[in-house]
């Protein structure tokens, strides 16, 4: 068979809220057992060190969690009604199942509708016991589904939209262990592609411990003493632990971590025993023989095994015997196997204690050391330790060397007669991968702002636990992104060492840290408009950082390289990687294909990461990319369109000048007055911002004119020599019409805003003819963005080389009245990567689907991060307080009882007779043997007469036809 790899760990253990913690715990060999909490139940009512008083226990202590009654209702989609009435070990299922999920690096959405296994042992409901005894006008239907055991498992699959097989298994004991047993048959029969196995037990009800205290079961000292010869019982605990189980290949496909393998398991039943709760050796020894062979594994293989090890007088010699026959065989002399049983730790869990041994041995595994066995001084002297190969684990050691891989086995009975036994193996051990240091991009994530809070608090003090190299940081940004479900709140945070991290991380709790951090709720639907500038942004060393990083930038960079040198006698790569004494990017015929490949290849990559826009606008040159992204142009058109362009402008070069003025169109064009034919507005950038072009002489004149009439009025000549988009562009326009004759647009895919008209376009008019008013005529940016924020577009991110239009977006916003967000891509002299990740972090705060798997083309590793901070609040019957169903007369006499209410005619009381309740019964005997005086008879009756009756009552010819001996041990009813 092939191994079942365990690829994710959730637990709730006493003392231990996570795997890591309880990993602690284990190694540090800490005693998690306390007394019993005064939430539970008034211990001094029930508690007596005399295990024979009926109604008592024996116990005063256990392995108990924090927050039971606590609950996040809300993540399930669960309503607080509902979740008042839910058994708290469904409550706690649901948690521990999501976090072993996020464990495994398991998306949700991914998940919803698999064929996905549920298996989870349980075997009692305290919480039901509350709810119900005697409280029966209060139960409600969600009191049934929220305690039937079958929907342990089944609520689990509804939630989470499983499809695959789904079952409570209750074998007391054993439920867990044998859960995971049925999982694996389930994946092995392909029945489920994955499985979730596991248990829980949860401890509010004082029954348990007083019907065990009756069993004579529970250690009167509160410990787990296994195999010690001071072994007098168990000590009852409570907690979850789940597992998520792959088959080996589809894990390693997956690139899932993996924990440990399941070879293989077994379970079968005692039979006829020596009694029905009584362990039976031959049993548990055919049962380990079965799970080996059904392993493939010989017993001398096995290094460790975790003991059932309840530390009971009768049970830890007879498993220890059978344990020690089977590996007995072939086994090598002082080849001695390591044993312990975690309920030395952490107590009992009952239907829960199986899993929390095979997570221990997993743990173990994974970390390749073997905790100690607690409570253990002075060998059990029924347990022939001198003839067996085992010995208690008693110290904190590396895993034996010996058979490679390291292989254990893990026991669990039932008092039910079930047991089972599963055999793990040591994970393959994966390839050490070279990471590329670099920036990256940590997405936290929760379902309320709070909740992001607290998740940054966890992985802050998760990353100052870590030393140094421990994890890297690209594992822990590829987890929390590529492996983690994203909700609706969220922060994304850049670093390029998990030491920054750490510091962004407390910047952000202590609010120092200016962020997008926004919701969905905001923008439940974000929309984004790619916005392509012209010429002028370009230098030197763009694009250089993210062709040597990017493989989608690359590819497309070189795609582009090969049209344009069918266009022209230079290369792009080339100009692109030049140095800076050598580049030619100022020149107008290399810069302007030059800007829209980086353009391209921009767009192209946002697009890989999951961002796609749903409008482009292009400013000048820009267009030629704008029309391309939108589907009008191909790659080859655009190519050549931006290749003839850029020729044609260059033989402008020279002739020309441009300048930048803060006034509107309007009072452009006033100033204008009297340069006409020489001067033109070449961009209306913002309401109030143009650029006017023209020839050098009428530019210098028209800024004097402006400096001196309108001093306030900030204007600059820019630092070019051309006067592209004016009445000198003309002739060059004309010919370019000639050259793109041919030239056939399709309808644009995604709108695209015209900067010629200034509005939308279906992108069938972008003709040779448009192209040529594109050249010559004003670039009408502000009411093209203005048209745009009227149809709801209010996020724009700029492409281009370096920022230049961004500034404009923001004062069309603010002179429309629009809150908006403006992004750019890349900054000049700015590390690139980062740059593009920093806005994709504020667009994914935005509420943007980020494709985060793009963002790691090179294997990164799964690693255990903090899970989700569930927001709890205190969900909890309260018993409402009823009418007695007893008259308040019936305190007439002690031995009467109470009322009870019947269908039937007859008055009927119910009272409870013994030694220990009624004390004085004892000064009545015969022969020694306590009998209830006839007298008492007599006193009963007439109290129930007057109850029934009212006063004046009298007893005539009365029969006592046996007497009514009462127990030392017992009670009557």
């Amino acid at each position: 068979m092939e191994p079942i790899a365990i690829i994710g760990i959730g637990c709730r253990f006493p003392g231990a809220k996570d795997p890591e913690a309880f990993w602690q715990l284990l190694r540090n060999g800490v005693d998690a057992i306390t007394e019993i909490p005064k939430n539970r139940w008034n211990l001094n009512e029930y508690y007596d060190p005399n295990p024979e008083i009926p109604g008592k226990t024996n116990s005063r202590c256990g392995g108990f969690l924090q927050q039971v009654d606590q609950f996040d209702p809300h993540f399930f989609g669960i309503s607080p009604r509902e979740a008042m009435s839910m058994d708290p070990q469904q409550r706690l299922l649901l948690e521990v199942a999501w976090e072993a999920l996020e464990d495994a690096g398991q998306v949700q959405e991914q998940l919803s509708g698999s064929r996905t296994g549920v298996f989870v042992g349980i075997s009692t409901n305290d919480y039901s016991l509350i709810q119900g005894e005697g409280y029966s006008q209060q139960i409600q239907g969600y009191d049934l589904t929220g305690n039937v055991l079958s929907l342990a498992a089944g609520r689990l699959s509804y939630v989470f939209n499983f499809r695959g097989p789904s079952m409570a298994i209750d074998t007391a004991c054993s439920s867990s262990l044998v859960a995971v047993h049925l999982a694996c048959q389930s994946l092995w029969n392909k029945e489920a592609s994955m499985a979730l196995a596991g248990g829980v037990n949860v401890i509010v009800s004082p029954t348990g411990h007083i019907g065990l205290t009756n069993l004579k079961a529970l250690s009167p000292d509160g410990r787990c003493k296994t195999f010690d010869a001071e072994a007098n019982g168990y000590v009852r605990s409570e907690g979850s632990g789940f597992i998520v189980l792959k088959p080996l290949s589809q894990a390693l496909a997956d690139n899932d971590q993996i924990y440990a393998l399941i070879r293989g398991s077994a379970i079968n039943h005692d039979g006829r025993s020596k009694g029905l709760t009584v362990p039976f050796g031959p049993a548990q020894e055919a049962l380990i023989r079965q799970a080996l062979d059904n392993a493939g594994v010989a017993p001398a293989e096995i290094s460790y095994v975790e003991l059932h090890g309840t530390g009971t007088p009768l049970g830890d010699p007879i498993e220890a015997i059978a344990l020690g026959t089977v590996l007995d065989t072939d086994r090598p002399p002082g080849n001695y196997c390591a044993v312990g049983s975690v309920k030395s730790n952490i107590g009992h869990l009952e239907a829960a204690s199986g899993i929390a041994g095979l997570i221990k041995v997993a743990l173990s595994l994974k970390h390749q050391q073997i905790p100690p066995n607690l409570h253990f001084h002075q060998p059990n002297p029924y347990i022939p330790f001198d003839t067996l190969p085992i010995r208690v684990q008693q110290s904190l050691t590396p895993w034996p060397q010996g058979s490679t891989p390291a292989k254990a086995g893990i026991s669990s009975f039932g008092f039910s007669g079930t047991n089972a036994h599963i055999v793990l193996e040591q994970p393959p051990q994966s390839a050490d991968i070279s990471q590329q240091q670099q920036s990256y991009l940590l997405p936290l994530s929760a379902q309320s702002q709070e909740g992001v809070k607290s998740l940054a608090q966890t992985y802050q003090n998760f990353l100052e636990t870590q030393e140094p190299d421990a994890v890297s940081l690209a594992d822990i940004c590829y987890t929390a992104s590529v492996r983690r479900t994203h909700y609706e709140h969220r922060l994304a945070l850049l670093a390029d060492s998990p030491t920054q991290l750490q510091e962004k991380l407390q910047d952000f709790l202590q609010s120092k840290l200016e962020t997008n951090q926004a919701s969905n709720r905001k923008h439940r639907r974000p929309k984004l408009v790619f916005v392509f500038s012209g010429q002028g942004p370009q230098w030197w060393e763009m694009g250089r950082e993210l062709l040597e990083q990017e493989p989608v930038f690359r590819a497309i960079i070189k795609e582009c390289d090969a049209l344009i040198k069918s266009h022209t006698n230079w290369s792009l790569l080339a100009e692109l990687t030049a140095d800076a004494a050598e580049s030619r990017l100022q020149e107008t015929e290399i810069a302007q294909p030059a800007i829209f490949a980086l353009q391209v290849a921009l767009a192209r990559l946002w697009r890989a990461w999951g961002i796609e826009p749903k409008a482009v606008v292009g400013h000048s040159l820009g267009e030629v990319a704008a029309a391309h992204i939108a589907g009008v142009l191909s790659l080859a058109d655009a190519v050549q369109l931006i290749c003839d362009r850029g020729r044609l402008m260059q033989q402008a070069t020279g002739n020309g000048k441009m300048a930048a003025v803060e006034l509107s169109p309007k009072d452009t064009e006033y100033w204008l007055r009297g340069y006409e034919g020489r001067l033109a507005i070449a961009a209306i950038n913002s309401p109030t911002s143009t650029v006017v072009s023209g020839e050098p002489a009428a530019i210098e004149s028209f800024l004097q004119l402006l400096q001196r009439e309108q001093p306030t009025v900030f204007c600059k000549l820019l630092p070019v020599n051309y006067a592209f988009h004016s009445p000198q562009m003309l002739p060059f326009a004309e010919k370019l019409v000639e050259t793109l004759n041919q030239l056939q647009p399709q309808a644009a895919k995604i709108p695209i805003f015209s900067t010629v008209t200034g509005q939308s376009s279906n992108g069938a008019d972008f003709d040779a003819a448009y192209w040529g008013r594109n050249l010559q005529q004003p670039v009408r940016f502000a009411p093209a963005i203005e048209e745009l924020v009227n149809a709801g577009q209010t996020i724009f991110l700029e492409i281009s080389p370096h920022p230049v239009l961004s500034g404009y977006i923001s004062q069309c916003l603010s002179h429309l009245g629009q809150e908006g967000t403006v992004l750019s891509s890349l900054r000049r002299g700015q590390p690139e990567r980062a740059t593009l990740l920093s806005s994709l972090g504020n667009l994914y705060n935005l509420g943007f689907t980020v494709d985060w798997k793009q963002l790691y083309p090179s294997k990164c590793e799964v690693v255990s991060l903090p899970s989700y901070p569930w927001q709890r609040e205190r969900y909890w019957f309260e018993p409402k307080p009823q009418t007695k169903l007893t008259n308040s007369k019936t305190n007439l006499h002690p031995l009467l009882g109470q009322k009870v209410r019947s269908a039937i005619k007859e008055t009927l009381f119910e009272s409870e007779l013994s030694i220990n309740l009624q004390p004085f019964l004892v000064g009545h005997q015969v022969y020694g043997i306590v009998v209830l005086p006839g007298a008492a008879y007599l006193e009963i009756a007439l109290a129930a007469a007057k109850v029934a009756f009212g006063s004046g009552s009298s007893l005539q010819q009365v029969l006592i036809q046996e007497p009514l001996i009462i127990p030392e041990d017992a009670s009557h009813r």
